[in-house]
C-alpha cells in the first residue's frame, strides 16, 4: 500500500489469464448480500484482449463516493466487451436461500451480457456462481438457458482486478438506485440512506412498523422476534 491510499486495480490478473487461452474474461461480483431488504445484485463485466486499461478511477466500489461511482458507469460500459447486471428479489431469496439467489442473479447478469466468456473472475473464496446440481425448490426458468462458464475464484479480486472492480460499480450503482426508489415507497425504513442494511434507523422502524413486502422474511429480522434471536451483530450484516 502506498503512502497515496491502497493501489488502484490493474489488468495484470487478467493478462496473465488471457496468455493462458482464457481470452474473453467476465469480472464477476456482487452487492446486498448481507442487506436485509432488496434484492442481492450481480454485476459482471467482460472483456477481451481488445480492452486497454479501465477508466481512470475505477475501484472497487466501496472505496468510492456515490456521484463518482455514478459518473464511471458509462464509461465502464463503453470499455467493456459487454457487461450485465442481474438480480434476485427478497422473496426469491426466502424461497432457495442466499446462495442459490446469488446463482440466480449471476446467471442472469451473464445472460444480460449476451456473450458466455472462457471464464468468470469471482470475488471471494466461494464459487456461488457454479449450479451443484440441487435447484432445490425454485425454478431457475430464465437461467436454464445459460450454460454457465469456468470459475475461478481471488479474494478481494475487487481491489486487484479492473473487470472485477468495474463489476462492483455497476452492481452497487443499480442496486442503490432500487433501493432509493424502494424507499420513496417505504420512508419508515430509511433505505435512501441506508440501502436496506442493518442501520440503526432501520432495525428501530422494523421494531415499530415490522418488515414490508421488500424486507427477506426469511431472515432473523431485529424488532421481528424476540431480542435474543434477532440479528444483533451489525458487523455480520454490513453494506457491501
Amino acid at each position: 500500500m502506498s503512502a497515496s491510499g491502497p493501489r488502484a486495480p490493474s489488468l495484470r490478473v487478467e493478462r496473465a489469464l488471457q496468455r493462458d487461452g482464457h481470452r474473453v474474461l467476465a469480472g464477476m461480483d456482487e452487492v446486498g448480500r448481507g442487506a436485509l431488504a432488496g434484492p442481492v445484485t450481480v454485476g459482471v463485466v467482460v472483456i477481451d484482449e481488445s480492452c486497454r486499461t479501465a477508466p481512470q478511477g475505477v475501484r472497487d466500489s466501496k472505496l468510492l463516493a456515490p456521484h463518482a461511482r455514478e459518473r464511471l458507469v458509462p464509461r465502464i460500459q463503453r470499455w467493456a466487451v459487454a457487461h450485465g447486471v442481474g438480480h434476485a428479489s427478497a422473496a426469491e431469496i426466502d424461497e432457495v436461500g442466499i446462495i442459490a439467489a446469488l446463482r440466480l442473479a449471476g446467471t442472469r447478469a451473464l445472460a444480460a451480457t449476451g456473450i458466455r466468456p472462457d471464464l468468470v473472475i469471482l470475488d471471494g473464496n466461494h464459487d456461488w456462481l457454479t449450479d451443484p446440481g440441487h435447484v432445490g425448490l425454485f425454478a431457475f426458468t430464465d437461467a436454464q438457458a445459460v450454460d454457465t462458464p469456468p470459475v475461478t475464484t481471488m479474494i478481494k479480486a475487487d481491489l486487484k482486478c479492473s473487470s472485477v472492480a468495474a463489476a462492483s460499480v455497476l452492481a452497487k450503482v443499480t442496486r442503490d438506485a432500487i433501493m432509493v426508489r424502494l424507499g420513496g415507497e417505504q420512508p419508515a425504513y430509511g433505505w435512501v440512506e441506508n440501502k436496506g442494511y442493518a442501520a440503526p434507523e432501520h432495525i428501530d422502524a422494523l421494531r415499530v412498523h415490522g418488515a414490508c413486502e421488500w424486507h427477506r422474511r426469511s431472515w432473523r429480522l431485529p424488532g421481528t422476534m424476540d431480542d435474543d434471536e434477532a440479528v444483533t451483530d451489525l458487523s455480520a450484516v454490513g453494506e457491501r
